[in-house]
């Protein structure tokens, strides 16, 4: 009974110096100075505003080149940075099959041209004969109705011709405005199809930028036209960029663009606002960036 009763002692004494070592550690913990942000976050620039996430694209928005036809490429004439003109080949695909049936189309031109001259020469021999006894009307007749057919038949012969040529010419995928050429994901040799996943080029006007904004459908009665609005690039807080509004989007769509929040929801819709900003040498911003937009909010 003696020993059971030191052996209670000895194990409620311990326990009271393990909880005391503990309550020590909770509380050095608790006095320990939280560490600073390894990435000070941007602070809102107005006492009301709206926050938003928004992402960085070529002014007039950016443009997904496709393909008028499925094929190989033949050739790439630009490549990513390259300022190119509306109108410009981009990218080649390959004609041969079409170069191929060019060639005999233009010898049936030919074959055309050379029947209608024999006939307009039979019937201007005909017609010069001064005796109208001497030939009868229905074989003159008859001549200018082989004329007429040899005409219609040439016309035929070079439509097909300037058809095969306009077809070729639509193989040569060409600029559709003036831009910088953004991204190429197209190589000779690569078989490109209309409708792909991803387009073969994207251009843009990257001498200024615009950013397109997406905001919480709760938050869309609260939007108002022409309201001022702040940017900071993702990482950099200390150099803000001033907006200039745009347009509002007229539709509510479900969210595309997502930050990686862990509470952000994907099913989320938003109402999208559109802002440009003029591009510097000091702070370079690329097409495709998030941004952290502020949306002054007026009471």
């Amino acid at each position: 009974m003696l020993l059971f009763k030191k052996l209670t002692f000895w194990l409620a004494l311990l326990g009271i110096v393990a909880a005391t070592n503990l309550v020590l550690r909770l509380r050095a913990t608790v006095t320990e100075p939280v560490p600073a942000p390894t990435i000070t976050p941007a602070r809102k620039p107005f006492p009301q505003s709206l926050g938003a996430a928004g992402l960085v694209e070529a002014a007039h928005e950016n443009t997904l080149i496709g393909v008028p036809a499925p094929g190989l490429v033949a050739a790439v004439e630009a490549q990513v940075w390259d300022r190119v003109k509306a109108g410009q080949v981009l990218f080649r695909l390959d004609d041969r099959e079409l170069q191929a049936a060019l060639k005999p189309q233009l010898a049936q031109v030919a074959v055309s041209e050379a029947s209608l001259e024999r006939l307009r020469g039979q019937l201007s021999r005909l017609e010069a004969v001064s005796d109208a006894r001497a030939i009868p009307a229905e074989e003159i007749r008859l001549r200018r109705s082989d004329v007429a057919v040899a005409e219609s038949q040439l016309d035929a012969a070079r439509a097909l011709v300037a058809q095969t040529r306009a077809l070729i010419d639509r193989l040569l995928v060409r600029a559709p405005i003036d831009g910088t050429v953004l991204q190429v994901n197209i190589r000779a040799g690569e078989y490109a199809s209309p409708g792909g996943v991803t387009a073969p080029m994207i251009l843009g006007s990257i001498e200024e930028l615009q950013v397109r904004v997406d905001l919480d459908e709760q938050l869309a009665p609260r939007v108002r036209k022409g309201a001022a609005a702040v940017a900071y690039v993702k990482g950099d807080a200390a150099h803000p960029l001033a907006l200039q509004f745009v347009r509002v989007e007229p539709v509510i769509i479900p969210k595309r663009s997502l930050t990686g929040n862990s509470i952000e929801r994907v099913d989320t819709r938003v109402l999208q606002v559109i802002y440009r900003f003029p591009v510097t040498s000091e702070q370079p911003i690329y097409v495709g960036q998030q941004m952290d937009i502020f949306i002054e909010e007026k009471s």
